[in-house]
C-alpha cells in the first residue's frame, strides 16, 4: 500500500496499488508526451458508479491524464439525494455544476431538459477544451452531452454502447454511439451490434463494465452485516430482506405505473423487510412516487424508502439480499455477479443479456404473478455470472485512451457494409486472444496454465475458424500438490488469481476455468465422486463452487482420461474424427471415448475406465481391488513393481547398466534392460504390451472407433506391440484401425482448456 493511503476511499487505494508495479514503466513511456485532457461528465447516481472507477484510475496517473469533472442532471436535485456530494466525498474536484433538469417528470420536461443542457454545455466545453469527453450509457442528459461535444469537434468515448434494452433508452444509446468516436462496450454481443452499426472495428474496445472492477471483490467486505443493520435495522439478517428498485418506462408510462403498484402490493403481502429506492427522474416518476405514498410505504414497518444509497453500500445490500425486484439495470447486470436472485418486472430491460439468476415477469394484471415469483426466487442462490465483465475493464480503458492519436482526423469513418465476422481488438489494436485457465491435479504436482486458441500462420485468413486453431500454453505454473483439501483449494485459487493477473498483461481474455483431475467425476455438478489413491482428501469434493465463487468464472471439471480425449478432439489427431478412443499410458492407465463427436461419460460417470478392463481371470492384483486389469500389467506402476521384483532377484541389471546412489528402480530401468537384451525384462514388457493390446481389441470390438490414440509417457513404447497384437488377434474388420501416438505435450492441460474453449465460446460474454 502506498504511504498516506490510510483512510482514503477504497476505490482510490485499489487503483493506487494497481498502478504501483507499472509506475516506472508508464513514466518512461510517457516521457516527453503531454497529458491527455479527459473530461468525465456524470448525470446521475447510476452512471457515476460506472464512471468513478475510471476517474480513480486517471487520478492515480497524474503524469498521464488531466481529469476534468462536469456534474449535471439529477445529481444536483435534492429530491434525488443531491448525489453530487458523493463525488466531492471521493475527493474529485468538480469543475462545473450545471443545473439542467426542468422539473415536471413528464415527456415534455425531458425534452426541455435536453434543450437546457445544450444551452449551457457549450460554454463549459469551450472553457475546458478537453481532448476526450467520456459519456456513459443511454440517458437523455448523455445525449445532450454527446450532441454538444460532437458539434464542437471534441472526441467522444462512449461507455456501454451496443447494448439492447427496452424503452426510449435503446434509441438514445444508439444515437450516442453514432455520435461517438470511440467505444468501450461490456459484452461480445454489444460489440457485434456496434460492428453491425458500421462502427470502425479499431475504435471498439471490448472492456467489460468498469463497475465490475471493484464489484467482484467488494461484496466480500467484512462489514456487510453492519451495512445491512444501518439501512434495514438490527434484526434483519443476510438473505432475509428484499431490495426494490423500479423506474418508469417512458414509452409506456401507464403500464409501468400499474406494474409498480402491483409490485408494492405483492411486497406488502410477502411480508419481508424491504429496502425500496425512489425511481429516477424519467417521465412518470412523479406518478410512481404518488402511488408509493398513497400506499403508505414510507411509514410501513416492513419498508425503508430512501432516495440514495452510496454505491459501495448498495452493492453490499444487493449482494447479500434474499432477492432484488424491479426493472433497474442493476438487477440484470451487477446482481448477477453475486448470484443474487432477481425478479425483472416489465419491459424496461427487454433484450438485455441476463444470467440464470433473473426471472422475468413481463406483464401482470394482479399481484399474484409477482407474489408467486417472490416465492420462487426469495432466498435462492445462483452461480456467479460474469457476462458484463471480468474485473479488468479499467486498465483496458486507460490503455485504450492512451492509444488515441490526437493527430488523426477527427471526422468519423464508418465501415460499410456491416461485417459478419466479429473481429475483437484490444487496446493495442491486437486481437485479444480467447483463452482459458487449465488446472491439472496430479498425484505429485498441481499445475495451472493459461491456454489460448491460436490460428497457425499457415492457415491464417479472414475466414479462419476455431476448427483451424491450435492450443498454445501461454504460461504455466507448477507447485507440489498439497495433502489436505483446504490447502489444495487455497493453492488452486492462489495460482489461478496469479494467472488471471498475468492474462491481462498477456492480452488473453480468460473465458473460464477447466479442471482435470484423477478419479471419478460428475462433470454436470463439478464434483469428484471418488478419487484415486494418489490424491488424498479428494472424494465427494465440490470443485466447481469454490473456484467459481472466488474467481467469478464458469468452471468445468472432468477426469484426466476424458480431458486427454478432449485435447485430441480439439487440438490433436482426433480433430475432425467422429469416433475415436484415447488411452493414457502413464502411472496408471486411463482414457476417454468420443462417439459421434461427443465424450461418453456413462450413467454413473465411470465410462472409459479403460485401465480396468480385465484381460485375465487370474492376473496380478490391481489397485482397484480386482485382478487381471490392464493397469495391473501395463501401467507405469505395474512396470515399476516388476522392475523391483527383478532387481530383488538380481535379474534386472545387465552389462552397461547401473543404479545411481539413492536412485529408485523404475519402469525406465526395465525398458532399458529389455533394450540391452535382458530376456526377463523383455518378457515382462511383452506381457504388458500383450495385455494392453488385448484390452484395446476389446474396445475395438465394442465401440468400433476409427482411431486409437496412445497418450502419456509410455505411448511411444507401446505403439508397435499394440499394432502387432491387433493385427494378430482382432477381427478382420477391426485390424485396419489407425493406432497413433499423441503429438500433444500437455494433454491434461489442453483438455481442461478445451472444455472452456468449446463451451464458453457458445455463450455470450
Amino acid at each position: 500500500m502506498f504511504p498516506g493511503t490510510e483512510g482514503r476511499n477504497p476505490h482510490e487505494v485499489y487503483y493506487l496499488n494497481m498502478q504501483r508495479a507499472r509506475e516506472q514503466l508508464e513514466k518512461m513511456e510517457n516521457n516527453g508526451k503531454r497529458k491527455l485532457k479527459v473530461c468525465v461528465a456524470t448525470c446521475n447516481r447510476a452512471d457515476y458508479s460506472k464512471l468513478a472507477p475510471i476517474m480513480f484510475g486517471m487520478k492515480a496517473n497524474p503524469d498521464v491524464f488531466e481529469l476534468e469533472v462536469v456534474v449535471l442532471g439529477s445529481h444536483l436535485i435534492d429530491d434525488y439525494g443531491n448525489t453530487f456530494r458523493m463525488i466531492e466525498q471521493d475527493e474529485f474536484d468538480i469543475g462545473s455544476k450545471l443545473h439542467t433538469i426542468v422539473r415536471g417528470e413528464d415527456e415534455a420536461a425531458m425534452v426541455e431538459s435536453v434543450g437546457l443542457a445544450l444551452v449551457k454545455l457549450p460554454d463549459v466545453l469551450q472553457r475546458l477544451s478537453p481532448d476526450v469527453l467520456i459519456v456513459h450509457g443511454d440517458r437523455f442528459d448523455a445525449l445532450a452531452l454527446a450532441t454538444a461535444a460532437a458539434l464542437m469537434n471534441i472526441r467522444i468515448l462512449h461507455l456501454e454502447g451496443g447494448e439492447v434494452s427496452g424503452t426510449i433508452d435503446d434509441s438514445i444509446r444508439h444515437a450516442i454511439s453514432k455520435l461517438a468516436h470511440y467505444h468501450a462496450c461490456c459484452t461480445r454481443s454489444a460489440e457485434r451490434h456496434l460492428i453491425a452499426m458500421c462502427e470502425d472495428h479499431s475504435r471498439i474496445l471490448l472492456a467489460g463494465c468498469p463497475s465490475y472492477d471493484k464489484l467482484l471483490s467488494a461484496h466480500q467486505r467484512d462489514d456487510y452485516a453492519d451495512i445491512i443493520k444501518a439501512w434495514l435495522g438490527d434484526c434483519v439478517k443476510e438473505q432475509d430482506y428484499i431490495v426494490a428498485l423500479q423506474h418508469p418506462v417512458t414509452t409506456d408510462i401507464r403500464n409501468s405505473i400499474k406494474i409498480y403498484e402491483l409490485m408494492l402490493d405483492a411486497l406488502i403481502s410477502f411480508n419481508k423487510r424491504t429496502l425500496i429506492l425512489f425511481p429516477n427522474i424519467d417521465a412518470g416518476s412523479k406518478e410512481m412516487v404518488r402511488v408509493m405514498r398513497k400506499k403508505g410505504i414510507e411509514q410501513h414497518p416492513n419498508f425503508r424508502a430512501v432516495k440514495h444509497v452510496p454505491f459501495e453500500q448498495f452493492i453490499q445490500l444487493v449482494a447479500h439480499a434474499g432477492c432484488m425486484i424491479g426493472n433497474s439495470s442493476c438487477g440484470v447486470r451487477e446482481a448477477g455477479a453475486f448470484g443474487t436472485p432477481v425478479i425483472n418486472l416489465g419491459t424496461r430491460q427487454t433484450g438485455r443479456e441476463t444470467g440464470e439468476n433473473v426471472l422475468h415477469v413481463r406483464d401482470a394484471d394482479t399481484q399474484n404473478k409477482i407474489y408467486h415469483a417472490l416465492e420462487l426466487q426469495f432466498g435462492k442462490r445462483y452461480p456467479c455470472s460474469k457476462i458484463y465483465g471480468d474485473g479488468n475493464a479499467v486498465p483496458r480503458i486507460l490503455k485504450f485512451l492512451q492509444s488515441i492519436n490526437l493527430d488523426e482526423p477527427l471526422q468519423k469513418t464508418f465501415c460499410f457494409p456491416a461485417v459478419k465476422d466479429c473481429i475483437s481488438q484490444d487496446i493495442d489494436h491486437i486481437l485479444e486472444t480467447q483463452s482459458a485457465l487449465a488446472v491439472d491435479l496430479g498425484g505429485t504436482n498441481l499445475r495451472v496454465a493459461i491456454v489460448s486458441m491460436v490460428v497457425p500462420s499457415s492457415v491464417r485468413s479472414l475466414t479462419s475458424s476455431q476448427a483451424d486453431c491450435e492450443g498454445k500454453i501461454v504460461k504455466k505454473y507448477t507447485q507440489s500438490n498439497p495433502k489436505t483439501y483446504e490447502e489444495r483449494i487455497d493453492l488452486i485459487l492462489h495460482m489461478c488469481k496469479e494467472a488471471l493477473t498475468d492474462a491481462v498483461r498477456l492480452n488473453c481474455r480468460v473465458l473460464g476455468v477447466g479442471v482435470s483431475t484423477g478419479g471419478r467425476v460428475n462433470p454436470k455438478e463439478g464434483v469428484v465422486l471418488h478419487s484415486t489413491k494418489l490424491i488424498q482428501e479428494w472424494s465427494s469434493v465440490d470443485i466447481r463452487t469454490p473456484i467459481s465463487n472466488s474467481l467469478h468464472l464458469p468452471v468445468w471439471v472432468d477426469n484426466d482420461g476424458n480431458c486427454a480425449a478432449l485435447a485430441e478432439r480439439k487440438f490433436g489427431h482426433g480433430k475432425g474424427v467422429e469416433n475415436f478412443v484415447t488411452i493414457i499410458t502413464g502411472t496408471g492407465i486411463g482414457g476417454g471415448i468420443v462417439q459421434h463427436n461427443e465424450l461418453i461419460h456413462g450413467s454413473t460417470f465411470c465410462a472409459a475406465e479403460l485401465g480396468h478392463i480385465m484381460v485375465s481371470l487370474d492376473g496380478p492384483e490391481c489397485m482397484c481391488g480386482s485382478r487381471g486389469c490392464i493397469e495391473a500389467y501395463a501401467s507405469g506402476m505395474a512396470l515399476q513393481r516388476e522392475a523391483k521384483r527383478l532387481n530383488d532377484e538380481d535379474l534386472l541389471f545387465t552389462e552397461g547398466m547401473s543404479l545411481k546412489k539413492e536412485e529408485q528402480v523404475s519402469a525406465i530401468h526395465l525398458i532399458n534392460a529389455a533394450r540391452l537384451g535382458n530376456p526377463k525384462a523383455d518378457a515382462v514388457l511383452r506381457t504388458a504390451g500383450t495385455a494392453l493390446g488385448v484390452g484395446i481389441i476389446n474396445i475395438l470390438h465394442m465401440v468400433n472407433p476409427a482411431m486409437v490414440i496412445l497418450s502419456g509417457v509410455l505411448a511411444s513404447f507401446y505403439e508397435s506391440p499394440v499394432r502387432q497384437i491387433i493385427s494378430q488377434r482382432a477381427l478382420t474388420s477391426a485390424r485396419d484401425i489407425q493406432v497413433l501416438t499423441s503429438d500433444l505435450e500437455e494433454p491434461a492441460l489442453l483438455g481442461a482448456a478445451s472444455m472452456v474453449l468449446d463451451y464458453a465460446t457458445r455463450r455470450t460474454y
